[in-house]
């Protein structure tokens, strides 16, 4: 028994087993597996390879550098700064050109403060006192200009006042102005180089049109008539993202400039260039909004005649510019393509078994279609005892029609029997010998007995 388990293991090795096909004569079905198959062909030559062109190796680790630099000049009369002519060493903040730029658009001015004693501002909720214990020497103002000097302050006859504070000073009182100093600001320009490096392809690129045209910089400014421009004018920049320039230069913002790669490294290098996007990226839900707007402080210092340290206090509003650089280069190579060629291939399965399910189970021939597509397969053990128990059943049916040779058509009764003793015959020897019974003559038996 063990040996003949074997023996029928090793010859199964070399057996090659193939799939059985039924083909349904319906129209609807029909249509419908083309149909799929059609939006899955669809699907994977328009989608998948033009589109999002996966027969192509990407590489998304880009090195990215910036270098820009604004231009413009302004003319300013206030009363604490006279006549001044504003250029871009006195707006812009840093000077080296980095990919964050701060320019100037409003200013508050506390000139001439020198170190010593004075009050604190009264919008500072911890400077307020109405007697000298509610200053303590030596402790820091909260969210203040100064230290305590253990005095309290107080304006003729009121009971409330400030404590007085060791600073500079004159503090800081002056609101924001209304109307932004260097509102011509908006002319301004700025020229932005932007060097990218896709390290897996070895490939440079730059986003300065390479012309021999020296004059091409000087002449031309970023728009729809001229996308390959890297100079881009302020005002055109912020209105890009929707807001007004002088508006949002009496507060400040901060404008975003996404700079995109989008690299098809099968075709030629002249076509590989950039895309720019603008956003503005502060809070601007409401006008008066506390997280709107962008400034901070900074002061020049100097020394009078005398030696004393005197500097000049800045409140900067402004629009800071953040420049940020992404992408994603795509070159052909056969490993995506084999996978993603591979995907649709088994996609089209999905196809198939849907159509499965429809022909099976939702039209209304779907029992026959069933029948037809799986077979009942039964046991060897059990054809054999169906083959002799149709055998015995029909023996004495044969002696019977041989008893009786003056019924009609004996002859042919016995042809019958004769036919029927043939058919037994192989099904009993083969049941006796190996175990194997022949279903067609199974069938041919069944038709006798008809």
């Amino acid at each position: 028994m063990g040996q003949a388990g074997c023996k029928g293991l090793y010859q199964s090795l070399f057996d090659y087993k193939t799939e059985k096909y039924v083909i349904a004569k319906n129209k609807k079905v029909g249509l419908l597996y083309r149909l799929l198959q059609v939006s899955i062909l669809t699907y994977l030559v328009v989608w998948v390879f033009l589109v999002k062109k996966c027969y192509q190796d990407t590489d998304t680790s880009l090195q990215s550098s910036i270098i820009t630099k604004v231009k413009g000049v302004t003319f300013t009369n206030t009363s604490e700064l006279g006549e001044r002519l504003w250029d871009v060493a006195d707006y812009v903040i840093p000077p080296q050109g980095e990919n964050v730029f701060f320019v100037i658009t409003n200013l508050v001015v506390t000139p001439n403060q020198r170190q010593e004693t004075c009050a604190e501002s009264e919008s500072i909720p911890d400077a307020l006192c109405y007697e000298d214990s509610d200053c303590p020497p030596g402790e820091p103002v909260v969210a203040g200009n100064g230290v305590r000097t253990g005095r309290c302050l107080r304006a003729g006859s009121e009971q409330k006042g400030t404590c007085e504070i060791f600073a500079w000073c004159p503090v800081e009182t002056k609101s924001r102005p209304a109307k932004p100093l260097l509102g011509e600001a908006e002319d301004f320009t700025v020229y932005i180089r932007n060097f990218i490096r896709f390290p897996k392809f070895n490939f440079s690129k730059t986003n300065v049109l390479d012309t021999t045209d020296r004059a091409f910089l000087k002449s031309c400014k970023f728009g729809p008539k001229d996308p390959y421009c890297p100079i881009f004018r302020l005002g055109s920049v912020v209105s890009w993202t929707g807001s007004s320039f002088q508006e949002i230069a009496v507060q400040g913002g901060v404008i975003g400039i996404q700079i995109e790669w989008d690299c098809d490294l099968d075709r030629a290098p002249s076509e590989c260039y950039p895309r720019y996007y603008f956003n503005r990226l502060d809070n601007r839900f409401s006008e008066n909004s506390l997280s709107s707007g962008y400034n901070f402080r900074f002061a020049k210092y100097y020394r009078d005649a005398a030696g004393v340290e005197l500097r000049t206090l800045f409140k900067a509003y402004g629009i800071r510019f953040d420049v940020m650089v992404n992408g994603k280069a795509g070159k052909f190579n056969i490993i995506p393509t084999v996978i993603n060629v591979g995907s649709g291939v088994a996609l089209m399965g999905v196809g198939s078994f849907f159509c499965d399910l429809v022909l099976i189970y939702f039209i209304k021939k779907s029992h026959f279609y069933r029948d037809k597509k799986y077979e009942e397969a039964r046991d060897l053990e059990v054809l054999a005892r169906m083959a002799e128990s149709s055998q015995q059943s029909m023996a004495p049916d044969a002696a019977g029609l041989a008893e009786q040779p003056e019924v009609q058509d004996g002859g042919r009764a016995q042809e019958n029997g004769c036919v029927c003793r043939q058919l037994l015959q192989p099904a009993r020897s083969g049941h006796q010998g190996n175990g194997k019974v022949n279903v067609e003559q199974l069938q041919n038996l069944q038709t006798v007995e008809a």
